[in-house]
């Protein structure tokens, strides 16, 4: 799917509005995250920013509160075998949906970090008896995995963490101090509900995904969700009452029209901002823009000015630098200074005024 001129801006007023980047912005993170069904979550600074993006009156610690104290949002591996912060609400659902196509690659990649099917066992076993005594980061669990004699070296250990994760056994869930850390599914979330039937659940993501990415396509949902064309095609399938009727080929959701908002102002997005992931083609935003995606699969922050990427930034002693593709006029420099001010006090970096 390619656009362009006029075609092209209006497809990414549709999608920047989906995204809640225009319209009313949202007072709650997991207004946020429910909209978007699941946000880029491997960044622990980007799935922050991304919900700052997208909402007024928060800030970066809001988020740590839903993660911890609230219980209502937490980070899992989902759609592509990535990590994806979610309402706990949609956990079991989408976890049952979205990972049994991960679980052949899991086998693999631990057989490559040399870890065989029987200390896979142990080694999940003892992650499952060690978090039973409460939340424990990555490195506790590290020491308890090689007490049993079992390798971690590599990315064995990173694996060990997803086989159990794939199995629906653990979760991460609350900070500990800079340390997000995991716990028991069963202890953080309770029992699990009785699941709807597949097709059931197939088109509850389509449904969702048009909410927070439309206009859209098979492709774009197949691609964001890792499951199969066909899955995605019987998703949409399954929700074609529910959409617009539209002559471009895209799908969106008929109570989604609304009056145009255009393009959002200009902003700072965080690394792996959801706008990025939604879709196929990223060239509604990117254009040829070259740096933004890197080769090995890093997402870096960028500034959207008029729905397009415009520069990279970069936070480092407290200080925010653009780096523009070419010059920006003064007045959209003078609206990203500004934002880049609000991202230092978003994140908590930036000393209160006297």
């Amino acid at each position: 799917m390619t656009a362009s001129g006029a075609g092209l801006t209006g497809l990414t007023a549709e999608r920047c509005r989906a995204q809640l980047l225009t319209g009313p912005p949202a007072t709650a993170v997991t207004s946020v995250v429910r909209h978007l069904l699941a946000v880029q979550g491997q960044d622990p600074r980007g799935f922050r920013l991304s919900v700052r993006a997208r909402s007024t009156g928060l800030t970066a610690a809001a988020v740590d509160q839903a993660l911890s104290v609230d219980r209502s949002v937490l980070v899992s591996t989902f759609c592509r075998g990535t990590l994806h912060l979610v309402c706990a609400e949609d956990y079991w659902w989408l976890h049952a949906l979205t990972t049994p196509p991960l679980a052949a690659a899991s086998t693999r990649r631990l057989a490559q970090e040399k870890v065989p099917p029987d200390d896979t066992e142990r080694a999940v076993a003892e992650v499952v008896a060690a978090l039973a005594g409460g939340p424990m980061t990555r490195a506790q669990l590290r020491e308890r995995v090689e007490r049993i004699g079992v390798r971690t070296e590599g990315q064995a250990h990173v694996h060990i963490l997803l086989a159990a994760t794939l199995r629906g056994l653990i979760v991460r869930g609350p900070m500990v101090g800079a340390d997000h850390a995991y716990v028991l599914t069963r202890d953080w979330l309770g029992a699990p509900p009785r699941l709807p039937d597949r097709e059931v659940m197939l088109a509850e993501l389509a449904r969702r995904y048009l909410a927070g990415h439309g206009p859209a396509d098979d492709r774009d949902l197949a691609k964001w969700s890792g499951l199969s064309l066909g899955d995605a095609r019987r998703g949409l399938s399954a929700v074609s009452g529910l959409l617009a009727g539209r002559d471009d080929g895209l799908a969106s959701l008929a109570d989604a029209d609304g009056p145009d908002a255009g393009l959002p102002p200009p902003r700072l997005h965080g690394p792996f901002d959801p706008l990025l992931h939604g879709w196929a083609d990223r060239s509604f935003v990117l254009g040829a823009t070259k740096g933004i995606v890197t080769s090995n699969g890093i997402f870096r922050p960028f500034a959207l000015v008029n729905g397009q990427a415009v520069a990279t930034w970069s936070l480092a002693a407290g200080k925010i630098r653009l780096a523009p593709f070419a010059p920006l006029g003064e007045a959209d420099e003078a609206v990203l200074a500004a934002d880049a001010g609000a991202v230092l006090d978003y994140l908590g970096l930036r000393r209160p005024r006297a």
